[in-house]
């Protein structure tokens, strides 16, 4: 059976990439993290893939660094992070109307990123954006390899609903941790092109609808 959105009653958000932009902040705390274990990279364009995933990801799975320069790398990128990386930032235009929209149609809204929920919380307090969101779900700051599927996972608990058989949810996100997350907790995703999603990286990982504009979110959703 297709699957249809409009079907949906509990949306998952993910934030980066799909309610903010926060790409400029991410990739100056990565190049403040890398600076201070000593490799520098002053070309943001190479550091483009690591916008989007769990840090823990970024730096040791991807980067290849050992589990002692992970650690490490993670401790000084929250350090710029904390206090001047997570506002250099920006809602994505026509986010908060869809947002309203949304919440006055009946939908149930959760937010489940691989940030930090006490960053996660701060950011969408900072630009009005928490008051939509029935849940907002976080990784653990404490724990560095928790999945996105873990994180869904956390959403689906708070808002009731069983991990086993969830009905009526589907995630929205913008890269493939949000696909992987969403297909191993047995629910479809959107997958929006706004984001941060390499080449075709949203159609490779299956996701079930793919949009690009945050309009097009909108019509099919509304």
């Amino acid at each position: 059976m297709p699957f249809s959105p409009r079907d949906c009653q509990y949306l998952l958000w993910d934030q980066d990439g799909t309610l903010t932009d926060s790409k400029d902040g991410i990739l100056r705390c990565i190049q403040y993290a890398l600076e201070q274990c000593g490799c520098p990279e002053a070309d943001q364009t190479k550091l483009f893939p690591y916008v989007g995933p769990p840090l823990y990801v970024s730096f040791h799975d991807m980067m290849g660094m050992s589990q002692e320069q992970t650690t490490f790398a993670i401790e000084k990128y929250r350090e710029r992070f904390s206090t001047v990386g997570m506002f250099e930032n920006a809602v994505y235009e026509g986010i908060p109307e869809l947002l309203e929209n949304l919440n006055q149609a009946g939908y149930v809204l959760a937010v489940a990123t691989s940030k930090p929920e006490v960053f996660a919380r701060k950011i969408l307090a900072h630009f009005g954006l928490a008051k939509y969101f029935s849940v907002i779900a976080g990784s653990d700051i404490r724990n560095e390899t928790e999945t996105k599927a873990d994180v869904i996972r956390k959403a689906l608990c708070r808002l009731g609903l069983s991990e086993h058989a969830p009905t009526e949810t589907v995630m929205i996100g913008d890269r493939k941790h949000d696909i992987i997350g969403a297909h191993a907790c047995n629910i479809p995703c959107i997958g929006v092109r706004y984001g941060y999603a390499q080449g075709d990286e949203l159609e490779a990982y299956g996701a079930d609808t793919i949009v690009s504009t945050v309009a097009e979110l909108k019509q099919i959703l509304i």
